[in-house]
């Protein structure tokens, strides 16, 4: 005969079911719990600027090198023979200063016997006045004829003649023997000679040294013709200052200014060259030295401008999120100018003071609550 099953077992697994169930609705968030409540929205991190009314400087950045301000290839104004030289080559000169020595020996010689025909000719003179002061008294007496008088008055006029070329041969003689020492023309930089003592040189032949005035510097590179009207506007109105940075260069800009433009522009590469004056007085610069030089073209009046990270691009047009005073990026979208130095004119579409966003646009709709960042 069957056994019967107790009715209590399948009442307690009921219960265990239902239980579990229940646990699984409320952990589900099927339960009246604070899990209901939606959460909050999060605000995305951004970067601002303010959008900038008032006047912007337009400028242009080129490469240049820096190029001595006068270069000059030393020789000898007279011929002989390299006695030394009296400078250290790479080190500076300054102007006046004895650089090389010729020997002077043939030129003093020279010097010498020109001062003893000066001697000679200036006693020959010296008696033909004697003579001539003699007989000038017996002329009119009939003691000396007329035509021995004239001799004698023609001997004074020969000497004297005589003696004004040998002045000349003694000074010409002083300066010859003074070109002996040779002076810089210029404060400078000496380079490395181009003779040695001993050597045989010939006169305005022979280079001895190549002299670089560095102090001031030049600095030439070449502009667009297309610039060179905003260029000669600005010039017009004030001293046109020049910013120079030396690639590589941790230090500040250096400041040089505009002093040269030339007469013609290069109708192969239409350019035109540029020439700007450094002081160079802390020896920053050297000849040949490649720099990036940055100069104003133009001024631009009472315009709004932002960084140029804050321009998005869509297929509508330009457009940059600006800031509410609710917190909330608004797209808008404007008409994008010239920009400059990281700067961009907006010329529609946004007024100065406005706070528009330089970082964080990919993550941003419109309306998208922000958070503003620092740095």
């Amino acid at each position: 005969m069957p056994q019967r099953i107790p009715l209590k077992k399948p009442a307690a697994l009921l219960a265990v079911v239902v239980l579990a169930a229940l646990a699984a609705h409320v952990w589900s968030g099927g339960g009246k719990t604070g899990a209901d409540k939606p959460a909050a929205i999060r605000a995305v991190p951004v970067k601002v600027a303010v959008a900038q009314r008032g006047d912007l400087e337009l400028s242009l950045k080129v490469n240049g090198y820096a190029e001595a301000y006068s270069t000059v290839t030393v020789q000898s104004r007279v011929s002989g023979q390299l006695q030394a030289i009296a400078f250290t080559p790479g080190g500076r000169v300054r102007k006046g200063e004895v650089i090389a020595r010729i020997d002077p020996s043939l030129l003093q010689a020279q010097l010498d016997q020109a001062r003893g025909n000066l001697a000679r000719d200036q006693a020959q003179l010296a008696n033909a006045k004697q003579v001539l002061r003699r007989y000038t008294p017996m002329v009119a007496k009939g003691y000396v004829a007329k035509t021995d008088y004239d001799g004698y008055k023609a001997n004074v006029g020969v000497y004297a003649a005589s003696v004004k070329a040998d002045q000349a041969a003694v000074e010409m003689a002083q300066t010859q023997l003074g070109y002996a020492q040779i002076a810089a023309p210029v404060d400078s930089i000496a380079g490395a000679p181009l003779v040695y003592p001993g050597a045989q040189v010939a006169a305005n032949s022979t280079d001895l040294v190549v002299l670089n005035q560095v102090r001031p510097i030049h600095l030439t590179f070449a502009v667009p013709e297309s610039a060179l009207d905003g260029i000669k506007a600005a010039g017009a109105r004030r001293s046109l200052a020049v910013s120079v940075q030396v690639p590589g260069a941790t230090t500040a800009p250096l400041q040089a200014t505009l002093d040269f433009i030339n007469n013609a522009v290069d109708s192969g590469t239409g350019t035109i060259q540029l020439k700007a004056n450094y002081p160079n007085t802390d020896d920053r610069l050297t000849p040949g030295q490649f720099v990036q030089v940055t100069l104003p073209t133009a001024r631009l009046h009472d315009v709004v401008s932002v960084p140029v990270t804050a321009l998005q691009n869509s297929p509508n047009g330009s457009f940059v999120f600006v800031v509410d005073a609710d917190g909330k990026a608004q797209q808008r979208m404007v008409n994008a100018g010239v920009s400059n130095s990281g700067r961009v004119v907006i010329e529609k579409g946004l007024a100065g003071g406005e706070r528009v966003v330089t970082d964080g646009q990919m993550l941003l709709t419109n309306g998208t609550k922000v958070q503003v960042v620092e740095g």
